[in-house]
């Protein structure tokens, strides 16, 4: 009795497949939202780094010029403290060495020194010996070449740095940490050219600083969070774009590969209702001229039948190939070793092993069934394999199928090889199931084709 494969009308799912439902369905539609939202956060935390990155040399530099800005004012207030409050009581006999004009110019200094703010004072002239100083023990001492630019403070303008004290004049203020030293020249009354020098606690500088920068940097960071919040929009934007196309562009793919899957169902079903049985007709009406025929044309009766019953194994082989096995009356596991059995029946050592542990949606197992017919397929026709292994499994939350051979393979590095359509079908396949498909080659090694399905993978159905 022949049997017919499905010809007149096409089933539901096929009706499904031809005309495409596009509107977007609850789960793909959660996991787009939750592709968008991970791109957002991805834009967040760049623009956050960013943030960073900018920031910190910026509020360096702020610091810098609040430095910058705290010493001249330093400077400026040292400059009229010796042109009002000192210059005046500088005599000749407090130069001389005296005790009571040095007294009186100690009175005038005590309450900068009392409060903190300068933590020594000295008075020099030109040759570098200390003339006054509110630490007594210093006053005569000579400590050969001067340490201010002559030029600059000949002309009154002063010099101002923020150091450790370290030199041998400094003995006294070596342990006091970072200290603003301040040098202004000044000429009093006596007509000597003099340097008045005045140590300062750095505390006043960084006090200053920090205003500074505090003032400045949220003024600072607002421009720059909205900088970040105005590009957000269009950010957003452009991850929805891009998703909708990687759901148009995987959309287009499930399709083609339905359409293939559909003609693949249409040429055996042709194959089988026409070509096949027609041969397999044929086959029997020679098998009945062979027993009618004389002798001497047995013989050539009975090879012509054997060829042609030869040809109907092959293509029903094919036909077998090309029409995907029931996976809801088969399952996954009878259904991928059916689809290794031809291997197994030529001689091919098959190994077939699919862990409990898999739990896959009927759209998900036909994914990887499609993927193994193609693998095998392309072992049977290039590999000359002896071992073939089929291995599918759960590999950190993910699915994964592993097909080995042992056969010719070849080099990976390159494109796929001349004929190999079968690999560029599996990648088209695999991508329309939001997998990964990677291939391992190398000649005279095998072949190893891995294919990967994350968890949060969501099969796009049309």
């Amino acid at each position: 009795m022949r049997r017919t494969l499905p010809r007149g009308g096409r089933t539901a799912p096929e009706v499904e497949t031809l005309f495409p439902s596009w509107p977007v369905t609850a789960p793909e539609s959660l996991s787009r939202h939750s592709e968008v939202r991970g791109a957002i956060a991805r834009f967040l935390l760049a623009g956050l780094v960013v943030l960073l990155v900018t920031a910190l040399p910026a509020a360096w530099w702020i610091r810098s010029v609040a430095e910058e800005h705290a010493v001249d004012h330093v400077l400026r207030t040292t400059q009229r403290l010796t042109s009002y409050a000192v210059a005046p009581l500088i005599t000749d006999d407090l130069l001389s060495g005296g005790t009571a004009d040095a007294a009186q110019l100690d009175k005038r200094l005590q309450p900068w020194l009392q409060d903190g703010t300068i933590h020594r004072i000295k008075i020099w002239d030109e040759d570098g010996t200390i003339l006054y100083s509110d630490e007594r023990s210093l006053v005569g001492q000579n400590f050969g070449p001067p340490p201010w630019d002559a030029d600059l403070v000949a002309r009154g303008e002063g010099v101002a740095t923020i150091e450790h004290q370290e030199g041998s004049e400094n003995t006294h203020e070596s342990r006091a940490g970072q200290l603003v030293e301040v040098y202004v020249g000044f000429v009093p009354a006596s007509g000597e050219q003099l340097v008045f020098e005045a140590y300062y606690d750095d505390a006043i500088v960084r006090e200053e600083e920090r205003s500074v920068l505090l003032s400045m940097a949220p003024a600072l960071l607002l421009t720059l969070v909205l900088f970040q919040l105005a590009q957000l929009g269009p950010a957003i934007g452009l991850a929805r774009r891009i998703q909708d196309q990687r759901a148009t562009r995987a959309r287009l793919l499930q399709h083609a590969v339905d359409a293939a899957e559909l003609e693949r169902v249409r040429v055996a079903r042709d194959l089988h209702d026409d070509v096949i049985q027609d041969l397999a007709g044929l086959s029997y009406a020679l098998e009945a001229q062979e027993m009618q025929a004389a002798p001497e044309q047995r013989g050539m009766l009975g090879r012509t039948r054997s060829i042609l019953q030869g040809s109907l194994r092959t293509l029903r082989g094919i036909t077998t190939a090309l029409y995907s096995p029931d996976l809801l009356t088969l399952g996954l596991p009878k259904a991928m070793t059916n689809l290794a059995e031809p291997l197994a029946q030529r001689g091919v050592d098959t190994s077939v092993q699919i862990d409990p542990a898999v739990f896959l949606t009927p759209e998900q197992e036909g994914m990887f069934l499609k993927v193994a017919r193609e693998a095998l397929a392309n072992i049977s026709k290039h590999a000359h394999a002896s071992t073939v292994t089929v291995h599918l499994g759960v590999e950190h939350g993910a699915t994964v199928m592993t097909i080995s051979d042992d056969g010719t393979g070849f080099d990976d590095s390159r494109s796929s090889p001349e004929g190999h359509l079968g690999l560029r079908i599996m990648r088209d396949i695999a991508d329309a199931a939001g997998a990964e498909l990677s291939i391992r080659s190398r000649p005279g090694v095998g072949t190893t084709v891995l294919t990967t399905l994350p968890h949060d993978a969501v099969t796009v159905r049309l």
